[in-house]
C-alpha cells in the first residue's frame, strides 16, 4: 500500500484513532492489507472482518504479535496494537481501496482494467497479467479475488510505481459488479460471456447479463469495452458502451471481430490458433488445455492492444503461460496416466467445454474418465442442467462417467437413460469412496478429467488422482 499516516486512514474510514504505545497521528504505515491474521508481516494494517464461521476481531492480538501495526476494527479490542474503530470493516477496506487506487491514479502513470464474465475470469487476469508485467509493474488477483473483500484487498496492494491494476470482479448479486467497479472507474473494461454461472442467484441469465454489464457503466465514460461478439449478450452491451462515449474493441471467432482467432486446435500437449488483427497473422500456440481458453487469450490479446501491447509482443507472452490456474484445467499425473484437475469451479459452460476437451486430446487406444460433481448455484435451473451435463458426456463417448455426491445424482441417471450402462457410470457417495473405486479402475492409457464445483471439493481429489499416477 502507498505510505499513509494513521491520521490520514482514520479521515478516510471516517473512524475514531486509538492509538497504542509509541504511534501518534503523525506515524505513517505502507505494509501490506489483509483480513487474515496468518498472513501479517512487519508494518500490516489487519482488517477485522466479523465473518460466517469466525470473528476477526478474536485474532487482532495475534495479528499484533506477526508485525501488524493497525487494526480497523468495529469495536475496540484489548490488543497491544493501534486501532481505528468503524461502524463496518468491509465497507472501510473498500473506502480504504477506493482513496488509495485514486491517489496513485492522479500521479498519471496507472491505468485500470476490470474483468467479468460467468466464465473465464481468472484465467484472463492471468493472461492478461503476464502480458502486462513485462511492461511495467503490475497488481493482479491472486486466486479468484473478486468478491467484496477480495477485489479491495487487490486494490490496496498498488503503490506508486505500479503502471497496471488488473481487476476481476464476480456478481454476488445486482450492483455488487458496479459497486465494486465504481471503486476504481476502470479505463478497460472486458466483458468474456454471460452463462448459467450463479443463474439461480440472479433470477435467469438475463438477470445475470444485467448484473454483468453493471461493469461497463461502471468504466470511465473515456475508456475502452472490450466485448465478446460471439456472445450476443455480451455483444449488446456495445449499445451501453457506445451511449456513455466508450470505443467499442470486439474479440472472438466471428470473422467481423478486431481481433479473432482462426483454425483452433486441440491437443494432450495444449491449444493452437491462428490469431488475426488486421493485416496480421500470427500463430498461437497456448500450453493451457482447451478450446474454450482461446477466448480467454483473445480477450486478454484485445486488452492488451488497446493499452498499447503490439499484438505479437501479446502473443509471444501468453505462449510462455503453463498452467491458466492451480485447479483450473491443471495437467497432473504421468504418462501412465493423465489426470486433468479442473475442479476449482463448474457451470454449465465450463462443465461441457472441460468435456470437449477431455475427448479433443485423447488419442484412439485411450480411455476417456470423466469425474464429475454438483455444479452449484443452478437455482431452478440444476435439475436440467445436471441431466444436460449427463446427456452431453454419453454423445461425446467418455468411456467412463464417475459421478460424485448425491447432489450429481441427476448427472448420472441422465447419463444412464442415454444408454451409459454396465459399469460405463457409476455413482459414489462421497471423494474417498470415489478415490478408492478410482485407484483400482484407472489404468494405462487413461485420460482423466476431474470437474465441479468448488463447494463440492473435488479438486482435493484431482490432488490425490495426481499425487498416486505421478
Amino acid at each position: 500500500m502507498i505510505a499513509l499516516s494513521l491520521a490520514e486512514i482514520a479521515e478516510i474510514l471516517g473512524g475514531e484513532l486509538r492509538l497504542h504505545g509509541a504511534d501518534s497521528a503523525d506515524t505513517v504505515v505502507d505494509g501490506t492489507v489483509d483480513t487474515d491474521s496468518r498472513e501479517m508481516t512487519t508494518g500490516s494494517i489487519f482488517v477485522a472482518k466479523p465473518g460466517e464461521t469466525t470473528d476477526g476481531h478474536r485474532f487482532v492480538g495475534v495479528a499484533a504479535e506477526a508485525g501488524a501495526v493497525l487494526a480497523v476494527v468495529e469495536h475496540p479490542v484489548d490488543a497491544a496494537v493501534s486501532q481505528i474503530v468503524v461502524a463496518d470493516a468491509v465497507q472501510a477496506l473498500a473506502d480504504l481501496a477506493r482513496a488509495v487506487v485514486a491517489r496513485v491514479r492522479a500521479g498519471g502513470g496507472l491505468r485500470i482494467v476490470g474483468i467479468t464474465g460467468s466464465n473465464g475470469k481468472t484465467t484472463t487476469k492471468n493472461f492478461l497479467a503476464r502480458i502486462l508485467e513485462a511492461e511495467g509493474e503490475t497488481v493482479a488477483p491472486v486466486r479468484s479475488y473478486n468478491n467484496e473483500v477480495g477485489a479491495p484487498l487487490t486494490m490496496l496492494r498498488v503503490t506508486e510505481s505500479t503502471r497496471y491494476l488488473v481487476s476481476e470482479f464476480g456478481a454476488a448479486g445486482p450492483g455488487s459488479i458496479a459497486r465494486l467497479a465504481g471503486l476504481v472507474e476502470p479505463d478497460v473494461v472486458v466483458v468474456l460471456m454471460v452463462g448459467l454461472a450463479h443463474a439461480g442467484g440472479f433470477g435467469g441469465i438475463e438477470a445475470t447479463a444485467r448484473a454483468k454489464s453493471e461493469l461497463v457503466q461502471a468504466a470511465r465514460s473515456d475508456g475502452v469495452a472490450v466485448l465478446n461478439l460471439d456472445d450476443p449478450r455480451v455483444w449488446a452491451m456495445r449499445d451501453i458502451a457506445t451511449a456513455r462515449g466508450m470505443r467499442v474493441v470486439s474479440f472472438g471467432q466471428g470473422s467481423e471481430a478486431d481481433v479473432r482467432a482462426e483454425d483452433v486446435a486441440v491437443s494432450a500437449t495444449g491449444t493452437s490458433s491462428t490469431v488475426v488483427h488486421g493485416e496480421e497473422r500470427i500463430p498461437l500456440r497456448l500450453r493451457v488445455l482447451g478450446a474454450h481458453h482461446v477466448g480467454n487469450a483473445l480477450a486478454a490479446i484485445a486488452a492488451a492492444e488497446v493499452l498499447g501491447v503490439a499484438v505479437a509482443e501479446a502473443v509471444a507472452r501468453l505462449e510462455t503461460v503453463e498452467i491458466a490456474e492451480r485447479w483450473r484445467m491443471q495437467p497432473m499425473g504421468g504418462e501412465r496416466v493423465r489426470i486433468i484437475n479442473d475442479a476449482y469451479n463448474a457451470s454449465p459452460d465450463s462443465m461441457a467445454a472441460a468435456l470437449r476437451t477431455l475427448a479433443q486430446i485423447t488419442a484412439p487406444g485411450e480411455r476417456t474418465v470423466a469425474v464429475l460433481g454438483a455444479m452449484s448455484e443452478l437455482g431452478e435451473l440444476a435439475g436440467e442442467e445436471h441431466d444436460r451435463i449427463g446427456l452431453l458426456a454419453v454423445r461425446l463417448n467418455i468411456q467412463r462417467i464417475v459421478v460424485v455426491g448425491p447432489e450429481a445424482r441427476r448427472l448420472y441417471l441422465a447419463a444412464v437413460g442415454e444408454g451409459s450402462w454396465d459399469s460405463e457410470a457409476v455413482h459414489l457417495p462421497d471423494q474417498d469412496a470415489a478415490f478408492e473405486y478410482l485407484r483400482n479402475e484407472l489404468r494405462d492409457g487413461d485420460r482423466v478429467l476431474v470437474k465441479s464445483s468448488n463447494s463440492v471439493g473435488l479438486r482435493h481429489l484431482g490432488d490425490r488422482l495426481g499425487e498416486l499416477f505421478s
